[in-house]
């Protein structure tokens, strides 16, 4: 995972395990399960209540990028009978990998994220 920090001062705590991303203790995504064929972009904020929400809030955490899903073009012969007989292709998504994912931290305010 790429780490961006983009500006000074104290960030969240986060870890990752797999393709789990733990921020704060209080949010755990599996990125896997938000890749698609487009970019995709995850705001992660603070709300009023200094509780950690997806999109907007108050002020930012976190952002999260990730590029959309890749494909292979694989080669499959076609079954007797059919028209075009030979080979054709088809697509395989290559598997998701966290090296492409981007986190970007916002440093927190003073008593933020109690």
């Amino acid at each position: 995972m790429n780490i961006v920090e983009k500006n000074q001062g104290e960030k969240t705590p986060y870890s990752v395990e797999g393709t789990r991303l733990n921020i704060n203790d209080e949010l755990i995504l599996d990125l896997s399960r938000y890749e698609r064929d487009f970019d995709v972009h995850i705001d992660i904020s603070e709300d009023w209540a200094g509780m950690l929400v997806m999109g907007l809030g108050d002020r930012y955490v976190a952002q999260i990028d990730m590029p959309a899903r890749k494909y292979n073009e694989i080669e499959v012969e076609n079954d007797e009978g059919t028209e075009g007989e030979g080979e054709s292709t088809t697509l395989e998504p290559v598997p998701f990998s966290m090296e492409n994912v981007t986190l970007t931290l916002w440093a927190l305010k003073e008593g933020g994220l109690r």
